[in-house]
């Protein structure tokens, strides 16, 4: 597999402005996890399947294919414009702390992984921990509750909250920082400014 580059963090936290721009300077692929969850979420809602049955989800999750490359699809169908609408807002957490729907997830992700021959920045809650725990440099982003909600726009601060708590308090897979990974805070800093400080860090790393 070729350098990866994980990143997590809460939501809100700026994992796929940071991921995007990474990628961009470095020439590698982006990898989103996270719309891979809301992608699985319209599907679970389009076919009216309970985002909160482990079997239910877990059938459709192994039953589709999902990929954010050059667009974020379900069986080539384009769903980005649906990703963020107040229903997958609700229902995302729940989908994403199924151990059946986490299991085809991270499956599809390993795999996009291993097909990619330019390098990876992948962003998510659980790749530095669960998906990818040998990748080449690991982030953990933070920045304040008050700093995320305003950039997530689409969700309030007691949201944004809620998410926190669901993510870092499942049971399959819950947000919380690697050991070895590197925390960047991304409170007011410019996106230009943390990509020079990552591309540091992965020269400092590779180089050993």
């Amino acid at each position: 597999m070729s350098t990866v580059i994980a990143i997590d963090g809460p939501a809100g936290s700026g994992k796929s402005t940071l991921a995007r721009a990474l990628a961009e300077r470095l020439g590698y692929d982006v990898l989103d996890t996270g719309a891979m969850y809301r992608a699985l979420t319209v599907e679970c809602l389009r076919r009216g399947v309970d985002v909160t049955s482990n079997e239910d989800v877990s059938r459709l999750a192994r039953s589709i294919v999902v990929t954010t490359l050059p667009e974020v699809s379900v069986d080539g169908h384009s769903v980005g414009h649906l990703l963020r609408t107040p229903e997958v807002n609700v229902a995302v957490s729940s989908v994403a702390a199924l151990p059946g729907a986490r299991e085809a997830m991270v499956a599809a992700q390993r795999a996009q992984a291993a097909a990619s021959t330019r390098g990876l920045v992948a962003e998510g809650r659980d790749l530095t921990t669960v998906v990818f725990p040998d990748a080449t440099l690991k982030i953990f982003l933070t920045a304040s509750l008050d700093e995320r909600a305003r950039r997530r726009g689409d969700e309030s601060r007691d949201s944004v909250a809620r998410r926190d708590h669901l993510d870092s308090t499942r049971a399959a897979s819950p947000l919380t920082q690697a050991p070895d990974a590197r925390v960047l805070d991304t409170t007011g800093r410019s996106v230009a400014d943390l990509v020079e400080e990552v591309v540091e860090w992965l020269a400092n790393t590779t180089s050993h």
